[in-house]
């Protein structure tokens, strides 16, 4: 079995959700923090529309923008040498653009979670607000933070159509487990894909165990939280 489409789907995943994360992170309280719930709205939707739209329509706009012969991907060839289409950043970038919508929801749901009587304790005591933000919310937040992390990674781990339209399906190089399963049931390799399948399942099945021991961690720390509050 060629060992190559996880490799490169374990180090396309691994560059991805750390972009995802900081990104989801900052823009999740960037949303949150808005006073116009108008602006917030559309804003929301903006960010959120990779996760309702098809790869495939998705891997089209990427293409739009980084293709050789478009304004952004010509500027990066002409004055880097840099061609993102059809190499391993491409499936990066793909696997980025899929997963942020989960890490920026599951964000900014773990923040507007979070007991605003303890941000304004923080204030009150002259604390920044960037201080109070990484020793009070990031902490209050955490295990809902965790939770749309591990599923981000899941979801750039298997992305298919978005990879297929930007990257496509270069041995060694671009290659992806999702990718590997299509080729070689496309060639009849019916075994060979199996084998990748039962890959992707058993990464699947860590996920849902890691997600659930987040959730369960969080509603834990919730409860606590509000028992504590009701006996003081």
């Amino acid at each position: 079995m060629d060992l190559s489409p996880i490799l490169i789907s374990m180090k396309t995943a691994s560059a991805a959700i750390l972009t995802t994360f900081c990104i989801g992170l900052l823009a999740a309280n960037w949303v949150v923090k808005m006073k116009s719930e108008k602006a917030k709205m559309i804003i929301d939707g903006i960010l959120t529309l990779p996760l309702v739209l098809p790869p495939t329509v998705m891997g089209f706009f990427l293409l739009l923008i980084f293709g050789v012969k478009r304004p952004l991907g010509k500027f990066l060839l002409d004055f880097f040498s840099v061609k993102i289409v059809f190499s391993w950043t491409a499936t990066v970038i793909a696997a980025v653009v899929i997963s942020f919508p989960l890490m920026y929801r599951s964000a900014r749901g773990a923040f507007e979670q979070v007991d605003q009587n303890f941000i304004m304790a923080g204030r009150t005591l002259g604390m920044s607000e960037r201080r109070i933000f990484w020793t009070v919310t990031m902490p209050l937040a955490l295990p809902g933070i965790a939770s749309g992390g591990v599923l981000s990674f899941a979801r750039g781990l298997g992305e298919f159509g978005a990879t297929a339209m930007i990257a496509g399906n270069i041995q060694n190089v671009t290659r992806t487990l999702p990718l590997a399963i299509y080729a070689e049931v496309a060639a009849g390799n019916m075994d060979r894909a199996m084998k990748y399948v039962i890959i992707v399942l058993a990464i699947s099945f860590v996920v849902i165990v890691l997600m659930n021991y987040f959730t369960f961690k969080g509603q834990k720390y919730l409860s606590k939280g509000k028992s504590d509050e009701f006996k003081g």
